[in-house]
């Protein structure tokens, strides 16, 4: 098997093979190469490490047919230069007897991008040389402390490039890493957790990480009965993460409009322009935001209420979902913004909350609570009811009393009930916005910032024994 020597050889012979075909409507293809490294660490003690590497390509190929415009989309690994034509025709095939797509448009029209033909960069083992040598020393502290570390970190490069044979020809290198750390009591009675995503690694402290797992367990050395019941709660960024992710993500303006999601106005509509809260927060997504970058243009393999093939490689910049509290706008593609009368609002791949002023960290906000409960982890989050958003999950890894402002012992994990959109309602104080991994999505969704906030009667519906 040979294999074209670039991915713009491979974009390029997929595409002609594409027009080839006098049923051909319209295709479009994604080449993505991947290179990665990761490290893994379990009772202090070093486990795995690794690097890994692979290419995909895409083709999403629109024909005519008797019926209207119909798509197939296939994925291949491992393609070489003999094996894109059967790809294309595969794609074809599964187009001709597929239904037709609603969404079926003409592609955007797009240029050549300055660095379409440059190759892709690679991530390796040099990228986790600080925070290894970082890590070494946190494991032998933990161990002289009677703790335990457990963790996970990775990073890897993915550059993608797109064509389509409306001439789009677009390129994008995303460089991301995660850290995971969990802490455990040598009894196992204790644990806690702490996660950050980052590009590069140069702005993970291990130590600092570290830190963070000695105080929250040391916070765990009292146990404190408390039942179920609402409580005023502070949520740190990850947990604020994880909530806003999923409000995110159930944000589509086709459901809101079909009545279908907490989005939508009761008696038809969206709610755009309602207000969500009187608090001043603000929830948008920029391709550009600093240390959160994301491609600028619509970039999907799939056709979704979020995003259709069909509008592949249009400008994305800046969209504001929630401004000074107000729903502002709503994710649509071209097919959606024109049945909900909705403008064109593409969605982007990372997400910011902001308090307008809000400033202090999560120890400023946890000094502003009398009484309550922080919790610094949630998990297992399932959505109950579509049309309120109403989320049920569990907290896991440390959730605390708070008296007078501090921390004054550890409880039990609680099962909670919580509609994040209902909840912003509810916001008590709000503070300094910052990078965020939600411990849940961060794996899919791993570009956040958002501030720890205290949201007032939050409902934790029962206690739980999970640990």
């Amino acid at each position: 098997m040979s294999r074209p020597s670039t991915a713009p050889d491979v974009v390029e012979k997929a595409l002609a093979t594409a027009q080839a075909s006098p049923a051909h409507a319209g295709t479009c293809v994604v080449v993505r190469e991947e290179s990665g490294v990761n490290l893994r660490w379990a009772a202090n003690t070093l486990t795995t490490n690794g690097v890994t590497s692979g290419q995909s390509v895409t083709v999403a190929a629109a024909v005519r047919t008797a019926a209207g415009v119909s798509v197939g989309v296939l994925t291949r690994r491992g393609v070489g230069a003999d094996d894109v034509a059967a790809l294309v025709e595969d794609a074809q095939a599964a187009a001709a007897t597929a239904p037709p797509a609603e969404d079926a448009a003409d592609l955007v029209t797009g240029q050549t991008g300055p660095d379409w033909t440059e190759p892709a960069p690679v991530s390796g083992p040099d990228v986790l040389a600080r925070f290894a040598e970082g890590l070494g020393e946190a494991l032998a502290r933990a161990r002289g402390q009677g703790r335990e570390l457990f963790g996970f970190a990775e990073h890897g490069v993915r550059t993608t490039w797109l064509g389509t044979t409306a001439g789009t020809r677009r390129r994008h290198v995303q460089p991301q890493g995660t850290v995971e750390l969990t802490g455990k009591s040598h009894d196992r009675a204790r644990s806690t957790y702490v996660g950050r995503a980052t590009r590069d690694f140069t702005d993970v402290d291990a130590a600092a990480l570290d830190a963070e797992i000695e105080q929250r367990l040391a916070w765990q050395a009292r146990r404190v009965d408390v039942p179920a019941g609402r409580y005023d709660t502070v949520l740190p960024p990850t947990a604020v993460a994880d909530l806003m992710v999923y409000a995110y993500w159930s944000s589509d303006a086709r459901s809101a409009h079909e009545g279908r999601s907490v989005f939508s106005r009761r008696g038809g509509g969206t709610r755009v322009g309602d207000r969500l809260t009187d608090v001043p927060l603000t929830l948008y997504s920029d391709p550009a935001e600093p240390g959160l970058e994301t491609e600028p243009f619509v970039l999907t393999e799939a056709s979704s209420p979020f995003a259709s093939v069909f509008d592949n490689g249009m400008p994305v910049g800046r969209s504001t979902w929630i401004e000074d509290g107000v729903l502002a706008a709503l994710p649509t593609t071209r097919h959606t913004a024109a049945l909900t009368g909705l403008p064109v609002q593409p969605a982007v791949d990372n997400l910011v909350l902001t308090g307008r002023d809000a400033s202090g960290d999560l120890a400023d906000v946890v000094r502003g609570v009398d009484r309550g409960l922080l919790v610094t982890c949630l998990w297992y989050i399932r959505e109950v009811d579509p049309t309120t958003l109403l989320l049920t999950g569990l907290t896991r890894d440390g959730v605390y009393l708070v008296e007078g402002g501090e921390v004054t012992g550890a409880v039990t994990n609680f099962r909670f009930n919580e509609s994040p959109v209902g909840m912003l309602s509810r916001v008590g104080a709000v503070g300094r916005t910052e990078p965020a991994l939600s411990r849940e999505w961060g794996d899919y969704f791993p570009r956040t910032a958002m501030p720890p906030l205290l949201v007032h009667d939050l409902n934790m519906s029962s206690t739980s024994q999970a640990s």
